[in-house]
């Protein structure tokens, strides 16, 4: 996906709590490896549920599986991935700190943008991972996990400049690996980024 179409999204469907009890862990992936509740069931090659400690303190919300997610059903593989895993390094943290998952559990064809009836479906799994997970710290990677979880619209520019709220969780917008990689001058902007997920994860412990 190119940084035109991961920066270029539209606003997504708002993510709606539900009265639908909260499942087991591992009914909840096997709710995701089973679904059909919207199209993307019909072109992926399986679903991506995420990866790392399901109990971390810090949760990461990326946008979507890519071709290379998609062939290996996890999140973040591949270069983005590896710059990912450099980051976390970077403030002291490895893959069994973290738990990580996307906003949408299938690829959408061609790594197009996602549509609202896509995100609807997936809204109530990365709700639940996020009540199972119950991180001290969320964070957000590149613009279009921000609007899902913040049903904002507004420019990464504008919402990472402030610590933001879901559902009682601190939330911190910063930029998506993939983005990084194309667009290297903003990694001192990332830096900041982490430092301040850094501090607070320290006042939470």
């Amino acid at each position: 996906m190119s940084v035109a179409e991961m920066e270029a999204v539209p606003t997504p469907a708002v993510i709606e709590p539900t009265t639908t009890a909260l499942p087991d862990w591992a009914d909840l992936q096997r709710q995701v490896a089973s679904c059909t509740a919207c199209g993307l069931c019909q072109t992926r090659t399986q679903t991506v549920f995420g990866k790392g400690n399901p109990r971390a303190r810090l949760m990461l919300v990326g946008e979507a599986p890519g071709a290379e997610e998609d062939k290996l059903g996890l999140p973040f593989v591949g270069k983005a991935g590896q710059l990912l895993d450099n980051m976390l390094a970077a403030i002291g943290l490895g893959q069994d700190d973290v738990f990580i998952a996307n906003v949408l559990k299938c690829r959408p064809p061609g790594n197009r943008n996602p549509a609202a009836d896509e995100i609807a479906a997936c809204a109530d799994y990365l709700r639940w991972q996020i009540a199972h997970v119950q991180p001290d710290v969320l964070v957000t990677l590149g613009r279009f996990a921000a609007h899902a979880l913040l049903q904002s619209d507004a420019a990464i520019g504008v919402l990472r400049r402030e610590t933001h709220q879901y559902q009682g969780i601190p939330l911190f917008v910063t930029f998506h690996p993939a983005y990084l990689l194309r667009s290297p001058g903003e990694k001192a902007k990332a830096w900041q980024d982490l430092l301040a997920i850094r501090r607070a994860l320290a006042n939470k412990a």
